[in-house]
């Protein structure tokens, strides 16, 4: 079940700001983009960037974590786990980042049905309550309602094979368990797969598929 990507290309350029809509557009927006992929030259790693590509040619602002790259603590201390506790500055930044932006774009091989641990360890420690959700007498409160979501996943089992013996986990994990837990109903994914079995021809059209899903699930505004 795991996934073996390749063929990247990196872009590192800063954001695009926001302007205002004139009534007849789509307003801009701001988008978090996060891989975990220890690969710089990976498959995954194109994704992003293509997504990141299509988003600024929308006009939309992009703000861009690779976790590995940034060399991201996946590790919750205990001193982080209560509601109210100090957290490090870095950690701070990303958690009110995940606030301040209106979409999610999440890019990531399939480790064994799960995000790779140093996007699970992000959520851990950025995901948290107080942040992102609340327990309530009435039950869970999600602070994200409003925002959009997309994941993009990779994986080596074909896809027929993975659906008859594990289901889909990944679907469920971040749908249900993350995003929607936390308000956001506009959910999108999307899994490519074969990676290791892929040809470029089948990577090309999986990037050209990639911006046509930004495209739709973030349309342009200008």
């Amino acid at each position: 079940m795991r996934s073996n990507d390749v063929s990247a290309v990196r872009d590192t350029s800063a954001g695009r700001s926001r302007r205002k809509a004139s009534p007849q557009e789509d307003p801009a927006m701001k988008i978090l983009v996060i891989i975990g992929h220890q690969h710089p030259g990976s498959f995954c790693h194109a994704i992003a960037e293509t997504a990141i590509e299509q988003l600024r040619a929308g006009g939309h602002e992009v703000i861009y974590h690779d976790l590995y790259e940034e060399g991201f603590d996946p590790v919750l201390p205990q001193a982080e786990i209560a509601k109210d506790a100090p957290l490090d500055p870095a950690i701070q930044k990303h958690c009110d980042e995940v606030v301040a932006v209106d979409g999610y774009v999440v890019v990531h091989p399939n480790w064994w049905a799960q995000p790779p641990a140093i996007l699970k360890g992000w959520l851990d420690r950025v995901f948290r309550q107080g942040v992102v959700y609340e327990f309530t007498p009435d039950g869970v409160n999600g602070f994200l309602k409003g925002k959009r979501a997309v994941v993009i996943t990779t994986s080596n089992t074909p896809r027929d094979l993975e659906i008859k013996l594990f289901g889909d986990p990944l679907e469920n994990f971040w749908k249900a368990v993350v995003f929607n837990f936390c308000g956001v109903e506009d959910f999108y994914r999307r899994n490519f797969e074969s990676i290791i079995l892929s040809t470029p021809e089948q990577r090309r059209d999986w990037l050209e598929e990639t911006r046509q899903i930004i495209r739709q699930r973030f349309p342009a505004h200008r």
